[in-house]
Parts: structure tokens; sequence; C-alpha cells
């Protein structure tokens, strides 16, 4: 009565579709999993940066970015969270990784003062020596707002006869 459980096939069963039942497995991002973009394809929200070096993005770069009270906050937001690491909170190069890498520059020199905005920006986006890039990080906005925050960083150390007549009370004094 249950001898039909006991039967064995001598044969395998037949596979009708092969490729779907022996299919090598892909790893994502490698291999033949991989496919090559059509040529002139761009992906989405992709800006191209054309600028090669330091000197032509200070020339042909400016801020698009109001001076306002709004991203100014925003650069000291994005400073604080990206830069004050290395950079340090008044932008003097002593930031709390300093004793274990070298000391970065100062963002509040003379030389990052001659700087024209579009350089700093450049050096946000590319990567200077062991300053790495923040383009994956910052998006142009964010990065043209933390310019904004460095010139008002530099300022609040070096202040100008200009930056103290415009103070509430000021009043000059003869010499």
């Amino acid at each position: 009565m249950f001898a039909g459980c006991a039967f064995q096939h001598e044969k395998p069963y037949p596979v009708f579709a092969p490729d779907m039942h022996y299919n090598p497995s892909l790893k994502a991002q490698e291999g033949p999993a991989m496919r090559t973009p059509p040529s002139g394809t761009v992906p989405r929200g992709f800006r191209p940066y054309t600028y090669p070096n330091l000197e032509a993005a200070g020339k042909e770069l400016k801020n698009p970015s109001p001076r306002s009270k709004a991203v100014f906050s925003q650069g000291k937001t994005l400073y604080n969270s990206y830069c004050i690491v290395c950079h340090g909170k008044g932008g003097e190069g002593d930031g709390s990784v300093v004793p274990k890498y070298p000391r970065p520059p100062s963002l509040i020199s003379e030389k990052i003062r001659d700087y024209p905005d579009g350089s700093i920006f450049h050096v946000i986006t590319m990567g200077q020596n062991l300053m790495p890039s923040y383009a994956d990080r910052l998006d142009p906005e964010e990065r043209w707002a933390v310019v904004h925050y460095l010139r008002a960083l530099y300022r609040s150390k070096n202040p100008s006869k200009d930056d103290f007549k415009k103070a509430e009370g000021y009043v000059e004094e003869d010499q």
C-alpha cells in the first residue's frame, strides 16, 4: 500500500529554464552587474565643476549667496560641523585633531584673507594637501555659506576702521 512512497527516479527531474535555475550570483557594483552608462548621460543632480586650479576658480567664481544673517548662521553651523575639528573654533588651525595630524593653515591669516571667494570655494570643493574634498558632504550653496562665515571669522579677529564705524555708539577719538 505504501510502495509508491519508496519509489525513486533513476533520472533527475527535467529543468525547463536552466539559465534561471543555475544563475550565477552577482554582487552589486561589481563585474557584469555594474553596467557602463550610455555615453552623454549625466547623473541626477550632477553639476560639473570645470575649474582646474585655485587661480582659475578665484578669477571666475563669484559668491552668489547674499550676506545675510541666515547665510552666516548656516555657514557657522556647517563650519562647526565639518571644519572645527581641524581648523579650530577661531579658525587658527588648532582643532582637536592637531596633535595626531599636522597643523592645518590658519584661516584668519593674511594669505587666506587675500584669497578670492572662488579660491576658498575651490579648496572646499576639491580639497588641498591633507584636507579632503567636501563636495560630497556640502552642496554648493552650503560651501558658499561657509566662505561667508570664514570672511566674518577673519573680520572678527582683524576688524577694520569701517567695522568700528558701523558699531552702535561709536565715537571717533581725536588724535
